[in-house]
């Protein structure tokens, strides 16, 4: 694990280092394991990971071994960043501590029925593409009440920045959910993965999404 471990651990530090120069402070990532094995997702943890994303549920499923209690006492505070289907709760209640990506009323009752208390992001769709998943802006406030109303604890907002890239609608769309984050009295701005994290600081995130910054290419599917 060691031959794992070690580079995982010096890109943590890199990691660290481009938050610091961002301006960043206490803010938490996420690393993102989705497509690599179990012995990445220990080599994560060993590295000092605390808190693994997951995008598909059967491989959630399938790495239980990797996200359990170490010799330590000791499990990683595990999210769900991917699109969600109504009918894969059940299969992850037991393993997810948040849910990032709520997005519609359905996903957050099949959570309240099958996780009650769960801690959930909402997801938001700042960019306005039809390809990406999340709820318009002016659906937020609606969710998060009906969340809580839920029984469910709103930690905060999460959104993904544009798929061209483009900086201008980048930091225009981070500014956005910052704004809701504020507005709503939330603590979570989740926003920003290994490309934008730097923008997405300056914009007020304080939860990075980091996958390929951290573990280098990921293998195909």
């Amino acid at each position: 694990m060691d031959e794992v471990h070690g580079p995982i651990e010096r890109a943590l530090a890199a990691i660290g280092e481009r938050i610091a120069a961002a301006g960043g402070e206490g803010v938490r990532i996420v690393a993102v394991t989705k497509g690599f094995d179990l012995g990445v997702v220990r080599a994560a943890r060993a590295a000092g990971c605390g808190d693994i994303g997951e995008n598909y549920a059967q491989e959630l499923v399938s790495k239980a071994p990797a996200l359990e209690v170490d010799a330590a006492g000791e499990r990683p505070r595990v999210h769900f960043i991917g699109g969600l289907q109504t009918n894969k709760v059940r299969q992850i209640a037991d393993l997810v501590d948040v849910y990032d990506s709520v997005d519609r009323v359905s996903l957050i009752d099949e959570i309240a029925r099958r996780a009650p208390g769960a801690e959930v992001l909402i997801q938001v769709n700042s960019t306005g593409e039809s390809s990406k998943a999340g709820c318009r802006p002016d659906q937020v406030g609606s969710l998060v009440e009906h969340a809580s109303a839920s029984g469910l604890v709103v930690c905060g907002l999460m959104t993904v920045g544009p798929t061209d890239g483009d900086p201008m609608v980048t930091r225009q769309g981070f500014a956005l959910v910052r704004r809701l984050v504020d507005s709503l009295g939330l603590e979570v701005c989740s926003m920003g993965m290994s490309d934008d994290l730097e923008v997405a600081i300056a914009e007020g995130s304080n939860e990075i999404r980091v996958g390929s910054a951290l573990f280098g290419p990921r293998p195909p599917r």
